[in-house]
Formats: structure tokens, sequence, C-alpha cells
């Protein structure tokens, strides 16, 4: 049987954590910034986790994370 594959998209998507957890970043920041609130793009800067209803199918997206 061969190697399972990593879905390269998902890789450079998420991170894997030490912990166990799995980081992304937050969508809706690339384009059409105008219309969007100060607020709005200040609390979509930076990570959060990978919600638990989504976890299962992401890990099997990153075989060797």
């Amino acid at each position: 049987m061969p190697k399972m594959k990593t879905k390269r998209g998902a890789a450079k998507r998420f991170r894997v954590q030490g912990s166990g957890g799995i980081k992304r970043t937050k969508a809706f920041l690339r384009h059409i910034l105008t219309k969007k609130t100060t607020k709005r793009k200040r609390n979509m800067r930076g990570t959060s986790q990978v919600d638990a209803s989504n976890l299962r199918s992401v890990r099997a997206m990153l075989p060797n994370g």
C-alpha cells in the first residue's frame, strides 16, 4: 500500500501544535478591507484554534502532522 500523502493546500493553512491542537489563520482579511471596520480587522489578526467539529477532517488531511 502506498504512503499517505499530505494535502498540500491544508499544509499551507494549518499548523499542528505540540499540545495536539491545530492552529489556523482567520478568514476575510485579504481584500475588500475598506468596508470592514477597524475593530473587525483587528479581531481577525493572529491565529485561532480549529473548531472541534472540523478537527477530524483537518487531521485526515495532515497524516504526517
